[in-house]
């Protein structure tokens, strides 16, 4: 068969004009985008009467994590999340690492105690030192729950919640939240420890955070459907059959589990560096005498 009677073969995923052409209303979206925008609107009003200056790529860093939660609540992704796997798994891991980042990054607890009701900003600030916050602060624990959260993509189950009404609208809420509480403990500078307990995390969640890319690679080597749904989304042309779907789902996911690893990293490095200053300050603080016989108490207990 020469070239020209040989099919063209159909690329399963749409072009770029009209992957930035199909869109629709999401009313829960939207009020989650309109809530959070007043709000941080309102303290960073506060925040000027009282005469704190706050920073304008914090605010900068805010816009985008709305920006970037209603393209994929509104766009090509929130509207075939429950067809396609790959939209599915792009809006899910989106949700869970880059929307808590730019929200992190913004600061809103910082905000809080700077511009908005005292009493908000005091349970803020004791929810941070609480237990669980200080679990979920550790860095250790976010790679974790990652790693659990995308394994259960190589599960039957997930074509059930996937398929779902009620699950879509659980995960609009409920990833972002649980991406923003484990990163919020990273971010914000109330929350110190020792340098040597920030080292040994370092290594492990660096080592954890490279474990998050596991669950793409299944989804992209397996030759057969892990999640048991072989339905064939039908609509667009371009639509891929189930393999091909799970096969670009896992491209997707291995792609952003290797890139989230680069602001849990930087977080990481700022907690040390704040940690770094802390202890200089509180080392350079003490007297001659105090110094002494902290030298000689460490002294003691290695010998």
């Amino acid at each position: 068969m020469s070239s020209a009677a040989r099919p063209r073969r159909r690329h399963p995923t749409p072009s770029t004009p009209e992957f930035w052409s199909i869109w629709h209303v999401d009313p829960l979206a939207a009020v989650l985008i309109a809530v959070a925008a007043v709000t941080y609107g309102w303290w960073m009003v506060g925040a000027a009467r009282r005469g704190t200056r706050w920073p304008w790529w914090r605010s900068l860093a805010f816009l985008a994590a709305l920006v970037l939660f209603g393209i994929l609540q509104f766009g090509i992704v929130g509207v075939y999340d429950r067809q396609l796997r790959w939209a599915f798994v792009l809006r899910l891991a989106l949700l869970f690492f880059a929307v808590p980042t730019f929200a992190a990054f913004a600061a809103p607890v910082s905000l809080l105690r700077a511009g908005g009701p005292e009493r908000l900003a005091r349970a803020a600030t004791a929810a941070l030192a609480s237990r669980p916050g200080r679990f979920l602060g550790n860095a250790i624990v976010s790679p974790l729950i990652a790693l659990a959260l995308f394994c259960f993509l190589l599960t039957p189950l997930s074509a059930v919640v996937r398929e779902s009404e009620v699950s879509a609208t659980a995960i609009t809420v409920l990833v972002p939240m649980l991406g923003f509480a484990l990163l919020t403990p990273l971010s914000e500078p109330g929350v110190l420890r020792s340098s040597t307990f920030v080292t040994v995390e370092f290594l492990l969640a660096f080592v954890e955070l490279l474990a998050d890319a596991i669950p793409g690679i299944v989804l992209r080597v397996s030759n057969h459907v892990l999640d048991g749904s072989l339905v064939h989304a039908v609509g667009r042309p371009w639509f891929p059959s189930p393999l091909q779907d799970q096969h670009l789902a896992g491209d997707l996911l291995w792609f952003i589990a290797e890139v989230a690893d680069v602001p849990v990293l930087i977080s990481l490095f700022i907690r040390w560096q704040r940690t770094d200053r802390r202890e200089a300050r509180s080392v350079d603080a003490l007297s001659d005498e105090e110094m002494e016989e902290l030298t000689r108490a460490h002294l003691q207990r290695r010998g």
